[in-house]
């Protein structure tokens, strides 16, 4: 494949992984899919403040998406030049997809905010900056506790798990497929983007 048509796909491909990442930060906001809690942004959890999945999953990611995909079309940007410039713009993308990735494990490991009294809204999962490891301890791995832990709002941790997960999952293939970008842009710069109109019969 040569490196324009990679890159026409790897700018398809990071379309629909930005518009997930930021529906699913998007939706954070109101947990179990209620308003209430949007209000108040006490009651939410921290990493969702943070716009890992709007900014940096999102926005950092479309803006290359965009000049990468250019760079594998026929235009002004199918040239060396344009591959050059989408190695900047896949930095950028690297970047972002990073930036979502470390909030999303973040308030994946650290859990939600939830009400565990009568008027008590707590982090009753926060696992310090030192700790921050995947045992068999960790609130993931105890599932029957959720619902008797955190009682509002009714499923959050489910809520979150999924969400956070989702965002995951996307921002790490945004990473791999930026870092192939970086890879096929220097090809690009060096031989060329293969995307010269071949001559037709006379």
């Amino acid at each position: 494949m040569c490196t324009g048509k990679c890159a026409k796909c790897i700018g398809a491909s990071l379309y629909p992984l930005a518009f997930s990442c930021i529906v699913a930060n998007l939706l954070l906001f109101f947990p179990n899919f209620q308003l209430d809690y949007v209000q108040d942004t006490d009651k939410l959890t921290p990493e969702v403040l943070l716009f890992g999945g709007i900014f940096g999953g999102g926005i950092m990611i479309l803006f290359p998406a965009i000049h990468i995909h250019a760079t594998g079309s026929r235009g002004c940007c199918a040239n060396r030049c344009g591959m050059f410039l989408s190695i900047a713009f896949a930095g950028m993308g690297v970047l972002g997809s990073a930036y979502c990735l470390v909030v999303s494990s973040l308030g994946m490991v650290n859990g939600p905010m939830c009400r565990t009294g009568v008027t008590n809204w707590t982090r009753p999962f926060y696992v310090e900056s030192d700790e921050l490891e995947l045992t068999d301890k960790s609130y993931l791995f105890q599932s029957e506790t959720w619902d008797k832990v955190c009682e509002e709002p009714k499923n959050i941790i489910v809520f979150n798990v999924v969400l956070f997960s989702l965002l995951i999952g996307c921002s790490s293939i945004e990473l791999v497929l930026c870092l192939l970008q970086m890879i096929n842009g220097l090809f690009g710069c060096i031989c060329g983007t293969c995307g010269k109109r071949r001559p037709g019969p006379v």
